[in-house]
């Protein structure tokens, strides 16, 4: 076979293996902006109302978005695998006021919040509130590990390194938008209040209080 007819056919090989290359990096890069457009502010010291549609939630001044009792939505499945390696089900912890704290190990306003979070998690053990929290975009459990034992946290964390668990909360709910977030699920698991920022501890009772206080 001359070089002239061999040229065609690694033309078709090179075109082949760039059309492939290029569906890959178009999948890698809508399931990336598919988290993008959930974390709209990552790790920022404030964060946007966001929702929209029936949500029915009132933004306060301080920027927490609170629902009244009959108008919450449920949380979705929130399950899997923690960064101790365990199994947990926040749908396990219906009956008790649960905090979800969204962090990372590399976030600056995580940090800031984590004693606070620490503090009062510990002082509401017994007053039927659950803490948990949802470690994201960190590549390993290392750091996250660390991060714990830093700010001597105890309680439990999902992994969520792609976002997936934070991609469940559906469009026009009061879903976490920002790094850190932070909501409060009744004890029917459903949305109460949302802060898209990091919360002081002053902040956090805010909003905690008057939920444990609902009937």
């Amino acid at each position: 076979m001359s070089a002239a007819s061999r040229a065609p056919l690694r033309s078709n090989r090179s075109t082949r293996t760039t059309h492939s290359t290029r569906v890959r990096r178009r999948a890698a890069l809508t399931a990336g902006a598919a988290v993008a457009a959930l974390l709209v502010t990552a790790c920022g010291s404030g964060g946007t109302s966001g929702g929209g549609g029936n949500t029915n939630f009132v933004t306060g001044t301080d920027g927490t978005a609170t629902v009244a009792k009959g108008e919450r939505t449920p949380a979705p499945d929130l399950s899997g695998k923690t960064i101790a390696g365990k199994t947990l089900d926040v749908a396990d912890y219906k009956g008790k006021v649960v905090v979800l704290n969204v962090w990372g190990s590399w976030c600056n306003p995580c940090r800031a919040e984590a004693k606070y979070f620490a503090k009062v998690s510990k002082e509401y053990a017994g007053k039927g509130v659950q803490f948990v929290g949802i470690n994201t975009r960190d590549t390993s459990t290392g750091a996250a590990l660390a991060f714990e034992k830093d700010w001597d946290i105890t309680y439990p964390s999902l992994y969520d390194p792609t976002g997936k668990l934070l991609l469940r909360f559906g469009k026009g709910t009061l879903n976490p938008q920002a790094i850190p977030s932070t909501l409060i699920l009744d004890r029917d698991g459903k949305i109460a209040a949302r802060s898209l920022s990091a919360l002081s501890e002053e902040r956090l009772l805010k909003m905690l209080k008057p939920v444990v206080a609902e009937k």
